[in-house]
């Protein structure tokens, strides 16, 4: 049965040592003060560890059940999903207008770490519902606030999102489902949707779907798209609720992981539904869902693989194998434990240099939010913009090769159900699937973030680092080990987006079959800057007299191995891209 402890530790670190939140001229950062932070992650930690960590493989081996119309959870699941309401856990970082809490996205990000890490299945259920809410809270009519989102925040009703039908998924400009317009001001919504999570289940009064619909006689394509709130059960002007919609679960997925969510096929019979935002503005108002749950989505791929780390780790302590090469560790047993060879310090190394660093990644990208969205900074909601599908893309694709590498450290015992490994091996792999595959997050970043502002954004990411190299070049504790590495990762990254404007514009293919490097190139960069960021802060607590040396001196030492190790990937991914189209496109496709 594997374990989980919450790394609180390491995220007021991130929070406080890195990010120094509580000094930031961000709204409400001014209360995220190191003993408020902490008695909220320290709260949510022992949840995640005495709640929500005991029912993951519950949940893997139970799944949900569809009986007679309703999804069965696994058993547990109720009342876990109960204390996170009573907790106010739901509504975190919600409008206090409607019963949230109003704490930054920062601080429910790294409330979210911890709860995925725990049981990703599970949370999926609120992470969805504040998809919706966001949605609604940014686009929707006052009347519609009212009405749906006081219940969403305390959790008592739930939300999802349902975009893919069965003929299509990222080109949603091919959607059938139609909304009929009628008397009264409402739709009629008529198709079928698949692959929604939480589309139906047992641990909400009701569920609210925003479903993107065409309205007949609209524009072809994605700019004939609307987004529409239809609630299971109608909702009464007194708030109660009336009948059921016209609309149910058609089935329940059979996949590879998150066995405990719902994922299901939903079909819209007639049913009634509200325009949110404008007509034919669909897409618009489902984007500020899908940039969100994309960094969500970049935060559950690391967060399974710092889980999926912790076990391997406590196995490597513990499991006795051979003796160290430079002598024996443990003369009183049969054999040293495996954590003393080489090879598996490098796993190790690998798991805990990622986990760290994805962690400070996706904490800044939070507080880029928050600085867009609290202080109308157009600077940061560029920023983020071009970081979101490298967030998304490299922290997924890099969690899953976490859960792995995990798995490889037990051996054989990684393989069996016994330890737990293989389950957060399948658990992580829908990350770098769903909210856009990774493939389409490339496409994204070089077919259309690259360009932002006519450039300006990359070059202003190029600039920060740029200074902060500046900044710090006089500190011989960071010029080699730190500074020099990332200012040679920096000018590979550089280097191939001069190499897509030289020869993108004559052939689109040297760009685009150069995405997928180019995203894991950025993503190796974004790393590296942030283990020179915590290097700095490291040792920075060092020099105040820090009492504990162990923390900071460990923090140091993980960054050179990420730095050493990890970072000279780069110029891999340069010569990828500078090959060009031709390797890829060389056959017919016939050929293949």
């Amino acid at each position: 049965m594997p374990t989980y402890t919450a790394p609180v530790k390491d995220l007021q670190f991130v929070i406080h040592d890195m990010l120094k939140a509580s000094e930031a001229a961000t709204p409400g950062y001014d209360e995220l003060d190191r003993d408020f932070t902490n008695a909220v992650l320290e709260e949510a930690g022992k949840l995640s560890e005495n709640v929500l960590a005991p029912l993951n493989t519950v949940g893997d081996e139970e799944g949900c059940k569809l009986e007679n119309g309703v999804v069965r959870t696994p058993k547990g699941f109720k009342d876990a999903y109960d204390q996170l309401c009573e907790g106010g856990w739901i509504g975190l970082d919600c409008d206090p207008e409607y019963g949230g809490q109003g704490m930054p996205y920062l601080l429910n990000s790294a409330v979210g770490e911890m709860f995925v890490s725990a049981n990703m299945a599970l949370n999926m259920y609120q992470g969805l519902s504040h998809g919706a809410y966001n949605a609604i809270h940014t686009h929707g009519s006052d009347a519609q606030k009212q009405t749906y989102l006081p219940k969403m925040v305390e959790g008592t009703w739930s939300g999802t999102m349902n975009l893919t039908e069965p003929h299509c998924g990222t080109d949603l400009g091919l959607i059938r489902t139609k909304a009929e317009p009628q008397d009264d001001g409402t739709y009629k919504i008529t198709g079928s949707k698949i692959w929604i999570s939480a589309g139906e289940h047992d641990m909400t009064d009701n569920i609210i779907h925003l479903v993107l619909a065409k309205i007949p006689g609209g524009p072809e394509g994605v700019k004939g798209i609307s987004l529409f709130i239809v609630p299971k059960f109608l909702v009464n002007e007194d708030g109660s609720l009336g009948e059921r919609n016209s609309l149910s679960c058609g089935g329940l997925e059979k996949k590879m992981g998150i066995h405990g969510n719902a994922t299901c096929v939903m079909n819209y019979d007639g049913a009634t539904g509200y325009l949110i935002g404008e007509m034919h503005k669909g897409m618009r108002a489902m984007f500020t869902m899908m940039n969100e749950a994309r960094l969500g989505v970049g935060i559950q791929g690391y967060a399974q693989g710092a889980v999926a780390y912790q076990n391997a780790l406590g196995f490597a302590r513990d499991r006795l194998q051979g003796r160290d090469v430079t002598g024996v560790k443990n003369p009183d047993g049969p054999a040293d434990p495996i954590i003393v060879h080489p090879d598996v310090r490098r796993n190790l190394m690998d798991q805990k240099s990622f986990v760290e660093g994805a962690r400070a990644f996706a904490l800044w990208g939070a507080s880029l939010i928050d600085k867009a969205h609290r202080e109308k900074d157009a600077e940061a909601e560029a920023l983020i913009s071009l970081l979101t599908p490298v967030i998304k893309g490299f922290l997924t694709d890099k969690g899953f090769e976490t859960t792995v590498l995990a798995q490889q450290t037990l051996g054989g015992s990684g393989f069996t159900r016994e330890w737990g490994l293989e389950q957060f091996v399948r658990d992580a792999r829908i990350t770098m699937i769903y909210e856009g595959t990774n493939g389409i997050q490339s496409l994204d970043l070089v077919g259309r973030k690259l360009g932002l502002n006519g450039g300006k954004t990359l070059m202003g990411f190029f600039e920060m680092i740029k200074t902060f190299i500046k900044e710090n070049e006089g500190n011989e504790a960071l010029k080699a080990d730190f500074l020099d590495p990332l200012k040679a990762a920096s000018k590979d990254l550089q280097a191939a987006g001069m190499y897509f404007m030289q020869n993108g514009m004559k052939n689109p293919n040297n760009a685009l079959s150069g995405s997928y490097d180019f995203m894991t190139l950025f993503g190796h960069v974004c790393l590296g800057f942030m283990w020179a960021r915590m290097a700095k802060a490291a040792q920075e607590a060092l020099d105040a007299g820090a009492t504990d040396t162990e923390f900071y001196e460990t923090k140091i030492a993980t960054g050179r191995y990420y730095m050493a190790r990890q970072l000279p990937a780069t110029a891999t991914h340069l010569a990828r891209i500078n090959s060009g189209a031709a390797p890829v496109m060389a056959l017919d496709a016939a050929n293949f």
